[in-house]
């Protein structure tokens, strides 16, 4: 019992060192992203004047771009993506996000109207609800991320390969393919070997049992004096 506790801890433990460690590259991540997209949303505001949605589209896409290239590596990914479960569930995750933050650029130009904002003023009112709105989606990205995007599939894979009941828990690890026709084989020569045993053990006992009589009949027999 105390042995199955210690490796539980252990492996919670373990866990919780990879999250943190995956958290603290997508802080990273997070900070690259945006910075890009704050960039350019100053940009498409103070330099070219766009609207709140062009503005908003094109500061997300500049940052999801970012975001993709630098996830990849916060979760170690490497070689070619894979489309159908990384490249494209990140972009429909993206695009949910893409309607917060439309909606956040929408407020946030509607609300320095309100407060006769303009100029700089306008800018930084823009880019700091665009902070907001980003810091908000940057929690619900990385659960996404960890637990759907980039989770890992070697434990399931492993248990769907081997069974539920291949390996009880607290023994040793199952023998490979190749490895389990030599045990069978060690195991079937173990068997014969115990049961030629025992079959041996027994003749002697019923040989030993057949000599007592015969010797007890060979036994010179006492006379009575004359």
């Amino acid at each position: 019992m105390a042995l199955a506790h210690n490796r539980l801890h252990a492996a919670r433990a373990k866990l919780r060192s990879k999250v943190g460690v995956r958290f603290t590259r997508f802080v990273v991540v997070a900070a690259a992203a945006l910075t890009a997209t704050e960039i350019a949303l100053t940009l498409c505001n103070g330099v070219f004047h766009m609207t709140s949605t062009p503005a908003a589209l094109v500061s997300w896409f500049c940052g999801a771009v970012v975001s993709y290239v630098l996830s990849r590596w916060a979760w170690e990914r490497k070689g070619r993506p894979d489309v159908l479960r990384e490249t494209v569930p990140f972009w429909v995750i993206s695009a949910v996000v893409i309607v917060i933050l439309t909606l956040a650029a929408k407020f946030a130009y509607h609300s320095a109207a309100w407060l006769g904002l303009t100029g700089i003023k306008h800018v930084l009112w823009v880019d700091f609800i665009w902070l907001v709105a980003n810091c908000f989606t940057f929690l619900l990205r990385f659960l996404i991320f960890h637990y759907v995007l980039f989770a890992e599939r070697t434990t399931a894979a492993r248990a769907a390969a081997t069974g539920p009941d291949s390996v009880p828990p607290g023994t040793r690890k199952a023998p490979g393919p190749a490895a389990a026709p030599h045990t069978a084989a060690r195991a079937a020569t173990a068997e014969a070997e115990a049961g030629t045993g025992k079959s041996a053990a027994k003749a002697d006992g019923a040989n030993a049992k057949q000599a007592a009589p015969a010797e007890r009949s060979a036994a010179p027999q006492a006379t009575p004096a004359d």
